[in-house]
């Protein structure tokens, strides 16, 4: 593991987007990295997570069309209609 002791009372401290711990009475030159925050925006600017829960639902979907024609139906007439937009 890292140089963290355990059971060590710790201060941890934001500096941008890496937060840090060091012991408590310890010189702040000592504290270690601990974590860092990454941006989690899709290459779209949406959030991370507003794009996984649309990927969810697009496979319920799917999964639910298996077993469900008026939902294949729904479905295969929307990629259809997705393939014809798309021909230039």
């Amino acid at each position: 593991m890292g140089q963290l002791k355990p059971a060590a009372t710790l201060i941890y401290e934001r500096d941008g987007d890496t937060v840090y711990a060091r012991e408590v009475g310890a010189d702040p030159a000592t504290r270690t990295e601990v974590g860092h925050e990454y941006d989690s925006r899709t290459s779209d600017g949406r959030p991370l997570w507003e794009q996984i829960k649309e990927a969810k639902l697009w496979g319920d979907i799917h999964r639910e069309a298996r077993t469900n024609p008026t939902l294949q139906d729904a479905l295969d007439h929307a990629i259809m209609v997705y393939h014809l937009t798309r021909i230039k």
